[in-house]
């Protein structure tokens, strides 16, 4: 199977009108500053020369702050930097990460023209009351037109929604979710949220005013929503923030799990197994998975396997290539 990798340009903040409460991208990307236009060359340069062994494809993509937002010329400038790239072999598109309200007709034809092949909306809830409370400055609105417009320039759409949320709850997370399926992304990262200090939402979480999910909560969700978007047909990208010192060292409270998604991934396939295995006496049974997919269904400290025996099932675990990620088959 062919890999692709992500050649990261971080813009800490770029292009934001405003500090959501829980923000604070200089931290999450361990940039202070945004890059100059021949740092952004160079640095590219030297990641394709050195892709890992096994990574066929590159994408540049420029995260951090809201790039169709920022100074017209630095957007431009920045674009113009990884325009040599484009005919490289080994390039597979350019993806930028912006605000649903700092879209439209007009940037996106200046995207196509430039060959960007991905955006990615900082979606995080679809529940205006959530976002106001959470000083986001958009609307669910401003999501769905954006989304439309994406769609309608043959780009692709990319959601990244928040579990966690100030003002919110599951069943907000879970609408949502749903909502944002409707819209029909092609890919979305699930990220719980982290409290960081110096934030307001920190500030709310000292004063007991804001409880971030325990760990055991933001996995259900993050399971309930991973398999909402699998069955969806919604590439998931990535759940969780990437793993930083400086995440690490400045974060209060909240999930920052290193194997978050894997745990969401174990929990989907012990609800299914479960699920299968319910209607059938208790005795012993071999389920099949996805091909390196055991550890997954085995469970951290073998707890899905505990689990399910305690409920009377002894299972044997095989692996067939021809299985569907998450997908467990019961013989």
């Amino acid at each position: 199977m062919k890999r692709t990798a992500n050649i990261p340009v971080f813009v800490p903040h770029a292009g934001c009108p405003n500090a959501c409460i829980f923000c604070d991208q200089r931290t999450i990307s361990g940039t202070q500053q945004s890059p100059r236009s021949d740092e952004v060359t160079a640095f590219c340069h030297e990641a394709l020369a050195g892709l890992p062994k096994g990574i066929q494809k590159a994408e540049i993509a420029f995260f951090g702050g809201s790039f169709t937002a920022i100074d017209r010329g630095q957007m431009i400038a920045l674009l113009e930097a990884v325009q040599p790239f484009r005919s490289h072999p080994q390039m597979a598109g350019i993806r930028v990460s912006t605000r649903p309200d700092a879209i439209d007709r007009e940037v996106l034809a200046i995207l196509k023209d430039y060959g960007v092949t991905a955006v990615e909306l900082g979606v995080q809830s679809l529940d205006d009351h959530v976002l106001e409370q959470n000083r986001r400055g958009h609307t669910a609105k401003d999501t769905e037109s954006a989304s439309c417009l994406i769609k309608e320039f043959g780009l692709e759409l990319g959601h990244q929604v928040m579990l966690g949320m100030y003002g919110d709850n599951a069943a907000g997370f879970c609408r949502t979710v749903e909502r944002s399926i409707r819209m029909v992304p092609d890919t979305v990262r699930i990220y719980p949220v982290v409290v960081l200090r110096n934030t307001q939402l920190h500030s709310l979480w000292q004063q007991g005013k804001y409880q971030p999910p325990r760990l055991e909560e933001a996995v259900e969700l993050g399971a309930h929503a991973l398999q909402s978007y699998v069955s969806a047909g919604v590439r998931v990208i990535r759940m969780g923030l990437h793993a930083s010192q400086q995440t690490e060292q400045n974060m209060a409270a909240g999930v920052y799990h290193p194997a978050f998604r894997e745990l969401c991934e174990s929990r989907v396939m012990y609800q299914a197994a479960l699920e299968r295995l319910s209607e059938r006496p208790a005795g012993e049974y071999t389920l099949t998975v996805s091909a390196g997919a055991t550890s997954k269904m085995v469970g951290q400290h073998r707890q899905n396997v505990v689990a399910l025996q305690k409920a009377g099932y002894q299972v044997a675990i095989r692996e067939d290539e021809a299985v569907d990620y998450l997908k467990v088959i019961l013989e």
